[in-house]
């Protein structure tokens, strides 16, 4: 059997980042937290936390923290049977979730605000790559992922959500300085281009639609999705970016659609724990309605 103490002040030093905040959140002092975790430790054979500014897990350390969410979860809704005898009385509960950039900057805070009004539980974001957050289900690290996988997640169902579509776009001055003549394979050559990171390919598959070449011009790396529309407005480069996003732009006159009619797409789906607990089947709920307000039907 886990030591449930001292797991949860070992998720309270992960969740508050040092050994006095943490104590401070238990109403208890720093030694007792730091003995907890020590004494978890020494029975376990291994660190679960690596000391620092902030305290971070380790990989067993997130794993013991995501199990004891779940418990937490499935505690929560014994409660109103157990009344005052209900262990953990007022504890914030919280689900963690990995959820791509731009699903996070179009689609998902309406889901997020929805959950916040039916539920008293916090939401862990981890922001990954749609091609590589299934893998945080995988490792036990969330509950639940949006994720561009269709393959199955052991112990987890899967929801298709409906697909994001993209548009490439510049601004104008932009448009005139590169692609005067046309958008030609010459052009996107020379022309600078925005990548999100080194997993993006989306520019890829755009050129090799429109213009069946696989080269592209000189590369802005730029981490964010606002940001990412931020440099193009401004002509930085041309980049891919949710029509969620650019339609209002392309409409005013700020943004430039390279080829209207070439869009990308990238499915999206909502893999969740089959964990029987209903602040997660109320997220579920919330992520479905508000994905089909944004996303093109599956």
């Amino acid at each position: 059997m886990l030591d449930y103490p001292s797991l949860t002040a070992i998720s309270a030093v992960i969740r508050e980042g040092t050994f006095e905040r943490a104590a401070a959140s238990l109403g208890i002092t720093p030694s007792a937290v730091s003995q907890r975790v020590r004494g978890l430790e020494e029975r376990l054979g291994a660190i679960l936390i690596v000391r620092g500014q902030p305290c971070v897990a380790t990989d067993l350390g997130r794993t013991l923290c995501a199990h004891l969410d779940r418990v937490r979860l499935l505690e929560s809704d014994l409660a109103p049977s157990l009344g005052s005898v209900a262990g953990g009385a007022g504890e914030r509960l919280t689900l963690p979730v990995a959820v791509n950039a731009d699903s996070l900057a179009t689609w998902f805070p309406a889901a997020a605000a929805a959950f916040g009004r039916v539920a008293d539980v916090s939401l862990d974001l981890a922001l990954d790559d749609e091609a590589h957050t299934a893998e945080r289900l995988r490792s036990g690290e969330v509950m639940a992922a949006v994720t561009a996988e269709r393959e199955p997640v052991q112990g987890c169902r899967t929801i298709p959500l409906g697909t994001l579509r993209y548009a490439a776009c510049a601004s104008p001055d932009f448009v005139g300085r590169y692609f005067a003549g046309g958008v030609t394979a010459a052009a996107l050559e020379r022309a600078p281009c925005l990548r999100f990171d080194r997993r993006d390919h989306l520019q890829t598959r755009w050129v090799r639609a429109v213009v069946g070449a696989e080269r592209i011009g000189p590369v802005h790396w730029v981490p964010s999705t606002h940001g990412f529309l931020d440099m193009t407005l401004v002509g930085l480069g041309w980049g891919m970016h949710p029509c969620a996003m650019a339609e209002g732009h392309i409409a005013d006159g700020r943004l430039v659609d390279l080829a209207p009619a070439c869009r990308v797409d990238v499915g999206l789906h909502w893999t969740a724990t089959r964990l029987q607990a209903a602040a997660l089947r109320r997220l579920t709920q919330a992520v479905r309605a508000a994905a089909a307000t944004v996303l093109v039907p599956p």
